[in-house]
């Protein structure tokens, strides 16, 4: 018979049942559609080889007045402004001691036990110390007096580092190291460290056992759950704010050797808040918004976070809180839900998610300053980080549907809707995050998975909102920063260990290596509806291949054909042929009665060179198609 062509619809489809879903597609890993047709998505690169400490789940780009660019990182353990490729650490203080610090060594080991009064510090913590004379021995004042991870805090006074010497490597005491350091030890404590793990409710489960609030119900603080930084620009400075954590400023003026200081400790500083779920910029009239953010009491802040006030300061100060006749300042206490989960800035107004409804802010002027309506109700936020802005409106993701508000809100029609939710892993429901594509008109929803089994963000989904599919895939990023100030979307990632952020959009390869493990398959193909067996004696392939300019290889991916008789048997691959870009057709020999076709990429190619720097586009697919009698 005459050849077949098949020319597959847009978008991988889950909703529907591998048959009924005929010349549609059924899964993929790093494919993309655009105009319709799968692609293998762009590459990343890391922006540097420099790593830093923790997760990032959080960057913000801007630009000073004087035209340094600067991303902020926000990670579970520190703060820092990257600049020139370079990680700086503005990490706030939190306590000084001075003259108070003591040491004790074991002769053999590594372990140094360090003695400080009612230090506050919790394990993982970092602080710099400083003044101390040496052991006696191998622990000397230069390995001493530097920045230090706090091993294990084993009391309200003690805790324990590694000794290491200033180029990291493990140092071990020996017997002499039986001093304590002196009587002139200082030590800077930074914030608390947060978790890298979400706590979905207080009381058990929250603290190691006998430890904080295991065993007891109490609010959840910025050391007690899983680090989620916010910040925003107030002109070109920049505020931070560790959710349930204090409000930071740091100033660009002062250079980035400075650290963040705490709002409210500012001189000129009036009832700011001291603890807070959120920070943001509004945009034209230029309040500090504070979402969660500790009401006033008897003409001062309570220190306990109001999970639905939301507080603003005097326009154009972020210093100034006190609501007065004369100013702007003030606060709303939202109604619908139990709990402020995020918010962002769209055109004109300020989104704000409670966990059940959704809530509009926008600037109205004296004497109300902000109006705050209730938009939508049922559609709550799944975590601070699951909304996004894209050109054509904002898209977010609940806890069983993704949405869209430009006005109103719509819910997104998906074919991976069950696949994506019923994956869904809720108890780590705040990492999950939202990400836009803008270049491809794409919103990436990026989510824990189940199956997984990691706790952490391993799939996500496309969402292309000009042509209205959708794709799926596995990637670990804990945060994404579109293009705009930079050219290329910057995302946080992680390698052997070390944090890293990525330039994405950037050549084809998964940073140093080829991109692996690329692929798409079809749904099952039958002829007269299964009533006859298929022979498949050949393809004809319609791929287009894109090489990174003046890259000298040899590209090709594999058609794989895959068989089965009925629905309910498992697929077996019986059939492989490599294609080039010359390939005109490959042999494939196969008897069935349906079929699925799978392009991937030529992950066993003995020459890496021929599997790095170019992608490849799927077009319309010609098989040679036989009837081979009827089924029994």
């Amino acid at each position: 018979m005459p050849l077949t062509v098949f020319n597959f619809k847009a978008g991988i489809n889950k909703e529907e049942t591998d048959y009924s879903n005929e010349n549609g597609w059924v899964d993929g890993n790093f494919i993309r559609f655009r105009k319709g047709r799968p692609e293998k998505i762009g590459g990343w690169e890391r922006l540097t080889s420099s790593t830093f400490f923790g997760s990032a789940r959080a960057l913000h780009s801007w630009i000073s007045l004087g035209g340094s660019r600067y991303l902020g990182i926000g990670t579970t353990q520190k703060y820092y402004v990257e600049e020139g490729q370079a990680y700086n650490d503005i990490t706030p203080i939190r306590a000084t001691t001075t003259n108070g610090i003591t040491f004790s060594a074991t002769n053999g080991s590594s372990t140094i036990t360090a003695t400080d009064s009612s230090h506050g510090a919790v394990t993982g913590d970092f602080l710099t110390i400083a003044g101390a004379v040496s052991l006696g021995g191998l622990v000397t004042a230069a390995v001493l007096n530097q920045e230090y991870q706090i091993l294990l805090v084993t009391g309200a006074n003690t805790f324990t580092i590694t000794a290491k010497d200033t180029s990291g490597n493990i140092v071990t005491a020996n017997s002499s190291d039986n001093s304590n350091g002196g009587s002139g030890v200082d030590g800077v404590y930074q914030i608390n460290s947060g978790l890298d793990v979400y706590v979905p409710s207080t009381g058990f489960g929250v603290n190691a056992w006998g430890a904080g609030t295991y065993g007891s119900t109490s609010a959840i603080t910025a050391t007690g759950q899983l680090r989620l930084w916010t910040h925003d620009n107030f002109g070109e400075n920049l505020i931070i704010n560790p959710r349930g954590g204090g409000i930071y400023r740091w100033v660009e003026n002062n250079g980035l050797s400075v650290r963040a200081l705490e709002l409210n400790g500012i001189s000129g500083a009036n009832l700011v808040p001291t603890v807070a779920l959120q920070v943001i910029t509004s945009e034209t009239d230029r309040h500090l918004i504070v979402l969660g953010a500790d009401p006033i009491s008897s003409g001062s802040r309570t220190g306990v976070i109001d999970p639905m006030l939301v507080a603003f300061s005097e326009t154009e100060n972020e210093l100034q809180f006190e609501p007065l006749a004369t100013n702007s300042a003030g606060s709303v206490r939202l109604s619908s839900g139990s709990l402020i989960v995020g918010g962002i800035k769209s055109r004109q107004e300020t989104l704000i998610w409670t966990d059940t409804s959704l809530y509009s802010m926008n600037f109205i002027g004296p004497p109300l300053t902000f109006a705050l309506n209730l938009i939508n109700e049922g559609a709550g936020l799944i975590g601070p980080k699951a909304a996004a802005n894209s050109p054509t409106g904002v898209y977010f993701m609940s806890k069983n549907s993704f949405y869209y508000y430009n006005g109103s809100v719509q819910k997104l029609p998906c074919s991976v809707q069950d696949y994506v939710f019923n994956d869904l892993n809720l108890a780590q429901a705040f990492k999950c995050h939202t990400a836009v594509d803008a270049e491809f008109s794409e919103v990436w929803f990026f989510y824990p998975s189940l199956e997984d089994g990691t706790d952490e963000i391993s799939r996500y989904t496309i969402y292309n909102y000009e042509e209205k599919t959708w794709s799926i895939g596995s990637m670990v990023r804990f945060s994404w920063l579109d293009a705009g100030i930079e050219d290329k979307p910057r995302a946080a990632g992680r390698v052997s260990g070390s944090n890293l952020i990525y330039l994405h959009e950037t050549g084809y390869n998964d940073d140093q290596s080829s991109m692996d493990n690329v692929f798409i398959e079809s749904a099952d193909i039958d002829l007269a509806d299964g009533d006859t067996f298929t022979f498949i004696k050949k393809i004809i392939p319609d791929v287009k291949f894109d090489t990174t300019l003046g890259v000298q290889n040899s590209p090709a991916i594999n058609a794989v054909i895959k068989r089965r008789n009925y629905p309910g048997e498992s697929l077996t691959t019986d059939s492989t042929t490599q294609i080039t870009p010359t390939t005109t057709f490959g042999g494939l020999r196969t008897r069935t009665r349906q079929m699925v076709i799978r392009f991937e990429s030529d992950d066993d190619n003995t020459l890496d060179v021929n599997k790095k720097d170019y992608k490849w586009r799927i077009g319309n697919t010609r098989l040679d198609i036989q009837a081979s009698g009827r089924r029994g």
